[in-house]
């Protein structure tokens, strides 16, 4: 499949000399649709810093960055809100949902904001919600939902619409390890739909069910491999439930 992130020789430098921090130094990292890279590193080794300038949050110090094909030097802010509304989804650690609006509401919330009608964004979001086990709570408040409940609602508001590239930092932080692997199935599930996915994660045991583990040291790519079968394997032999 074709590239959804390009980074060539990314470098972000935050702070003036002589009180400089090089959070990223000439990163190249190419992800594809339908492929999983998890990316490793000690605090502090850049990964969020990784995350924040592929999803155009960030503006690189140096280098270039292209997502879904399109360079990000030189856009707007408001061709970079297109692009993060249209193509790039987000998952965070603390999930982000707006406790006001329901687990439709707030899935369907990107595509209202991009100009889609309500109906159409609500029944999109409550589709969307079905093929992730949640028609029972599409109703319900965040506060009335389980964290892993939660969390597969902010996953479903990433993937709403033509979402290409999903980018999710320490997703699995704060669930147990049974829904943490819930999360990792539902973003193998994304790959197979075409979506590139980057997850920031500490845990190898979630690492090995990506395609590709990067490490990160000191804003530095030190290494990439591929992990041996590990609990991803499930997957495909049909005993993943």
């Amino acid at each position: 499949m074709t590239a959804v992130l390009e980074m060539r020789g990314v470098s972000k430098v935050y702070g003036v000399p002589p009180v400089q921090v090089r959070a990223l130094v000439d990163a190249d990292l190419t992800v594809r649709g339908g492929e999983l890279v998890a990316v490793m590193g000690p605090s502090g080794s850049g990964k969020s810093t990784l995350l924040a300038v592929a999803g155009t949050l960030q503006t690189p110090t140096d280098g270039e960055v292209r997502v879904a094909g399109r360079p990000l030097a030189g856009m707007s802010r408001d061709e970079k809100a297109a692009l993060r509304r249209r193509v790039i989804g987000f998952v965070f650690q603390d999930f982000n949902l707006l406790p006001g609006l329901t687990a439709t509401e707030n899935v369907a919330l990107p595509l209202e904001l991009d100009g889609v009608g309500r109906r159409a964004a609500h029944a999109a979001a409550r589709e969307l919600l079905g093929e992730l086990g949640l028609a029972d709570r599409a109703a319900h408040f965040p506060d009335d939902l389980s964290g892993g409940e939660r969390q597969r609602v902010a996953i479903a508001r990433a993937l709403i619409g033509d979402r290409r590239l999903l980018l999710a930092d320490e997703p699995t932080g704060a669930l147990d390890s049974v829904a943490g692997e819930t999360v990792m199935r539902l973003l193998r599930a994304a790959c197979g739909r075409g979506v590139g996915v980057v997850l920031v994660t500490h845990d190898a045991h979630l690492a090995s069910w990506a395609h590709r583990v990067v490490f990160l040291r000191d804003g530095r790519i030190v290494d990439q491999t591929t992990p041996p079968a590990g609990p991803e394997s499930l997957l495909t032999t049909g005993s993943a439930g």
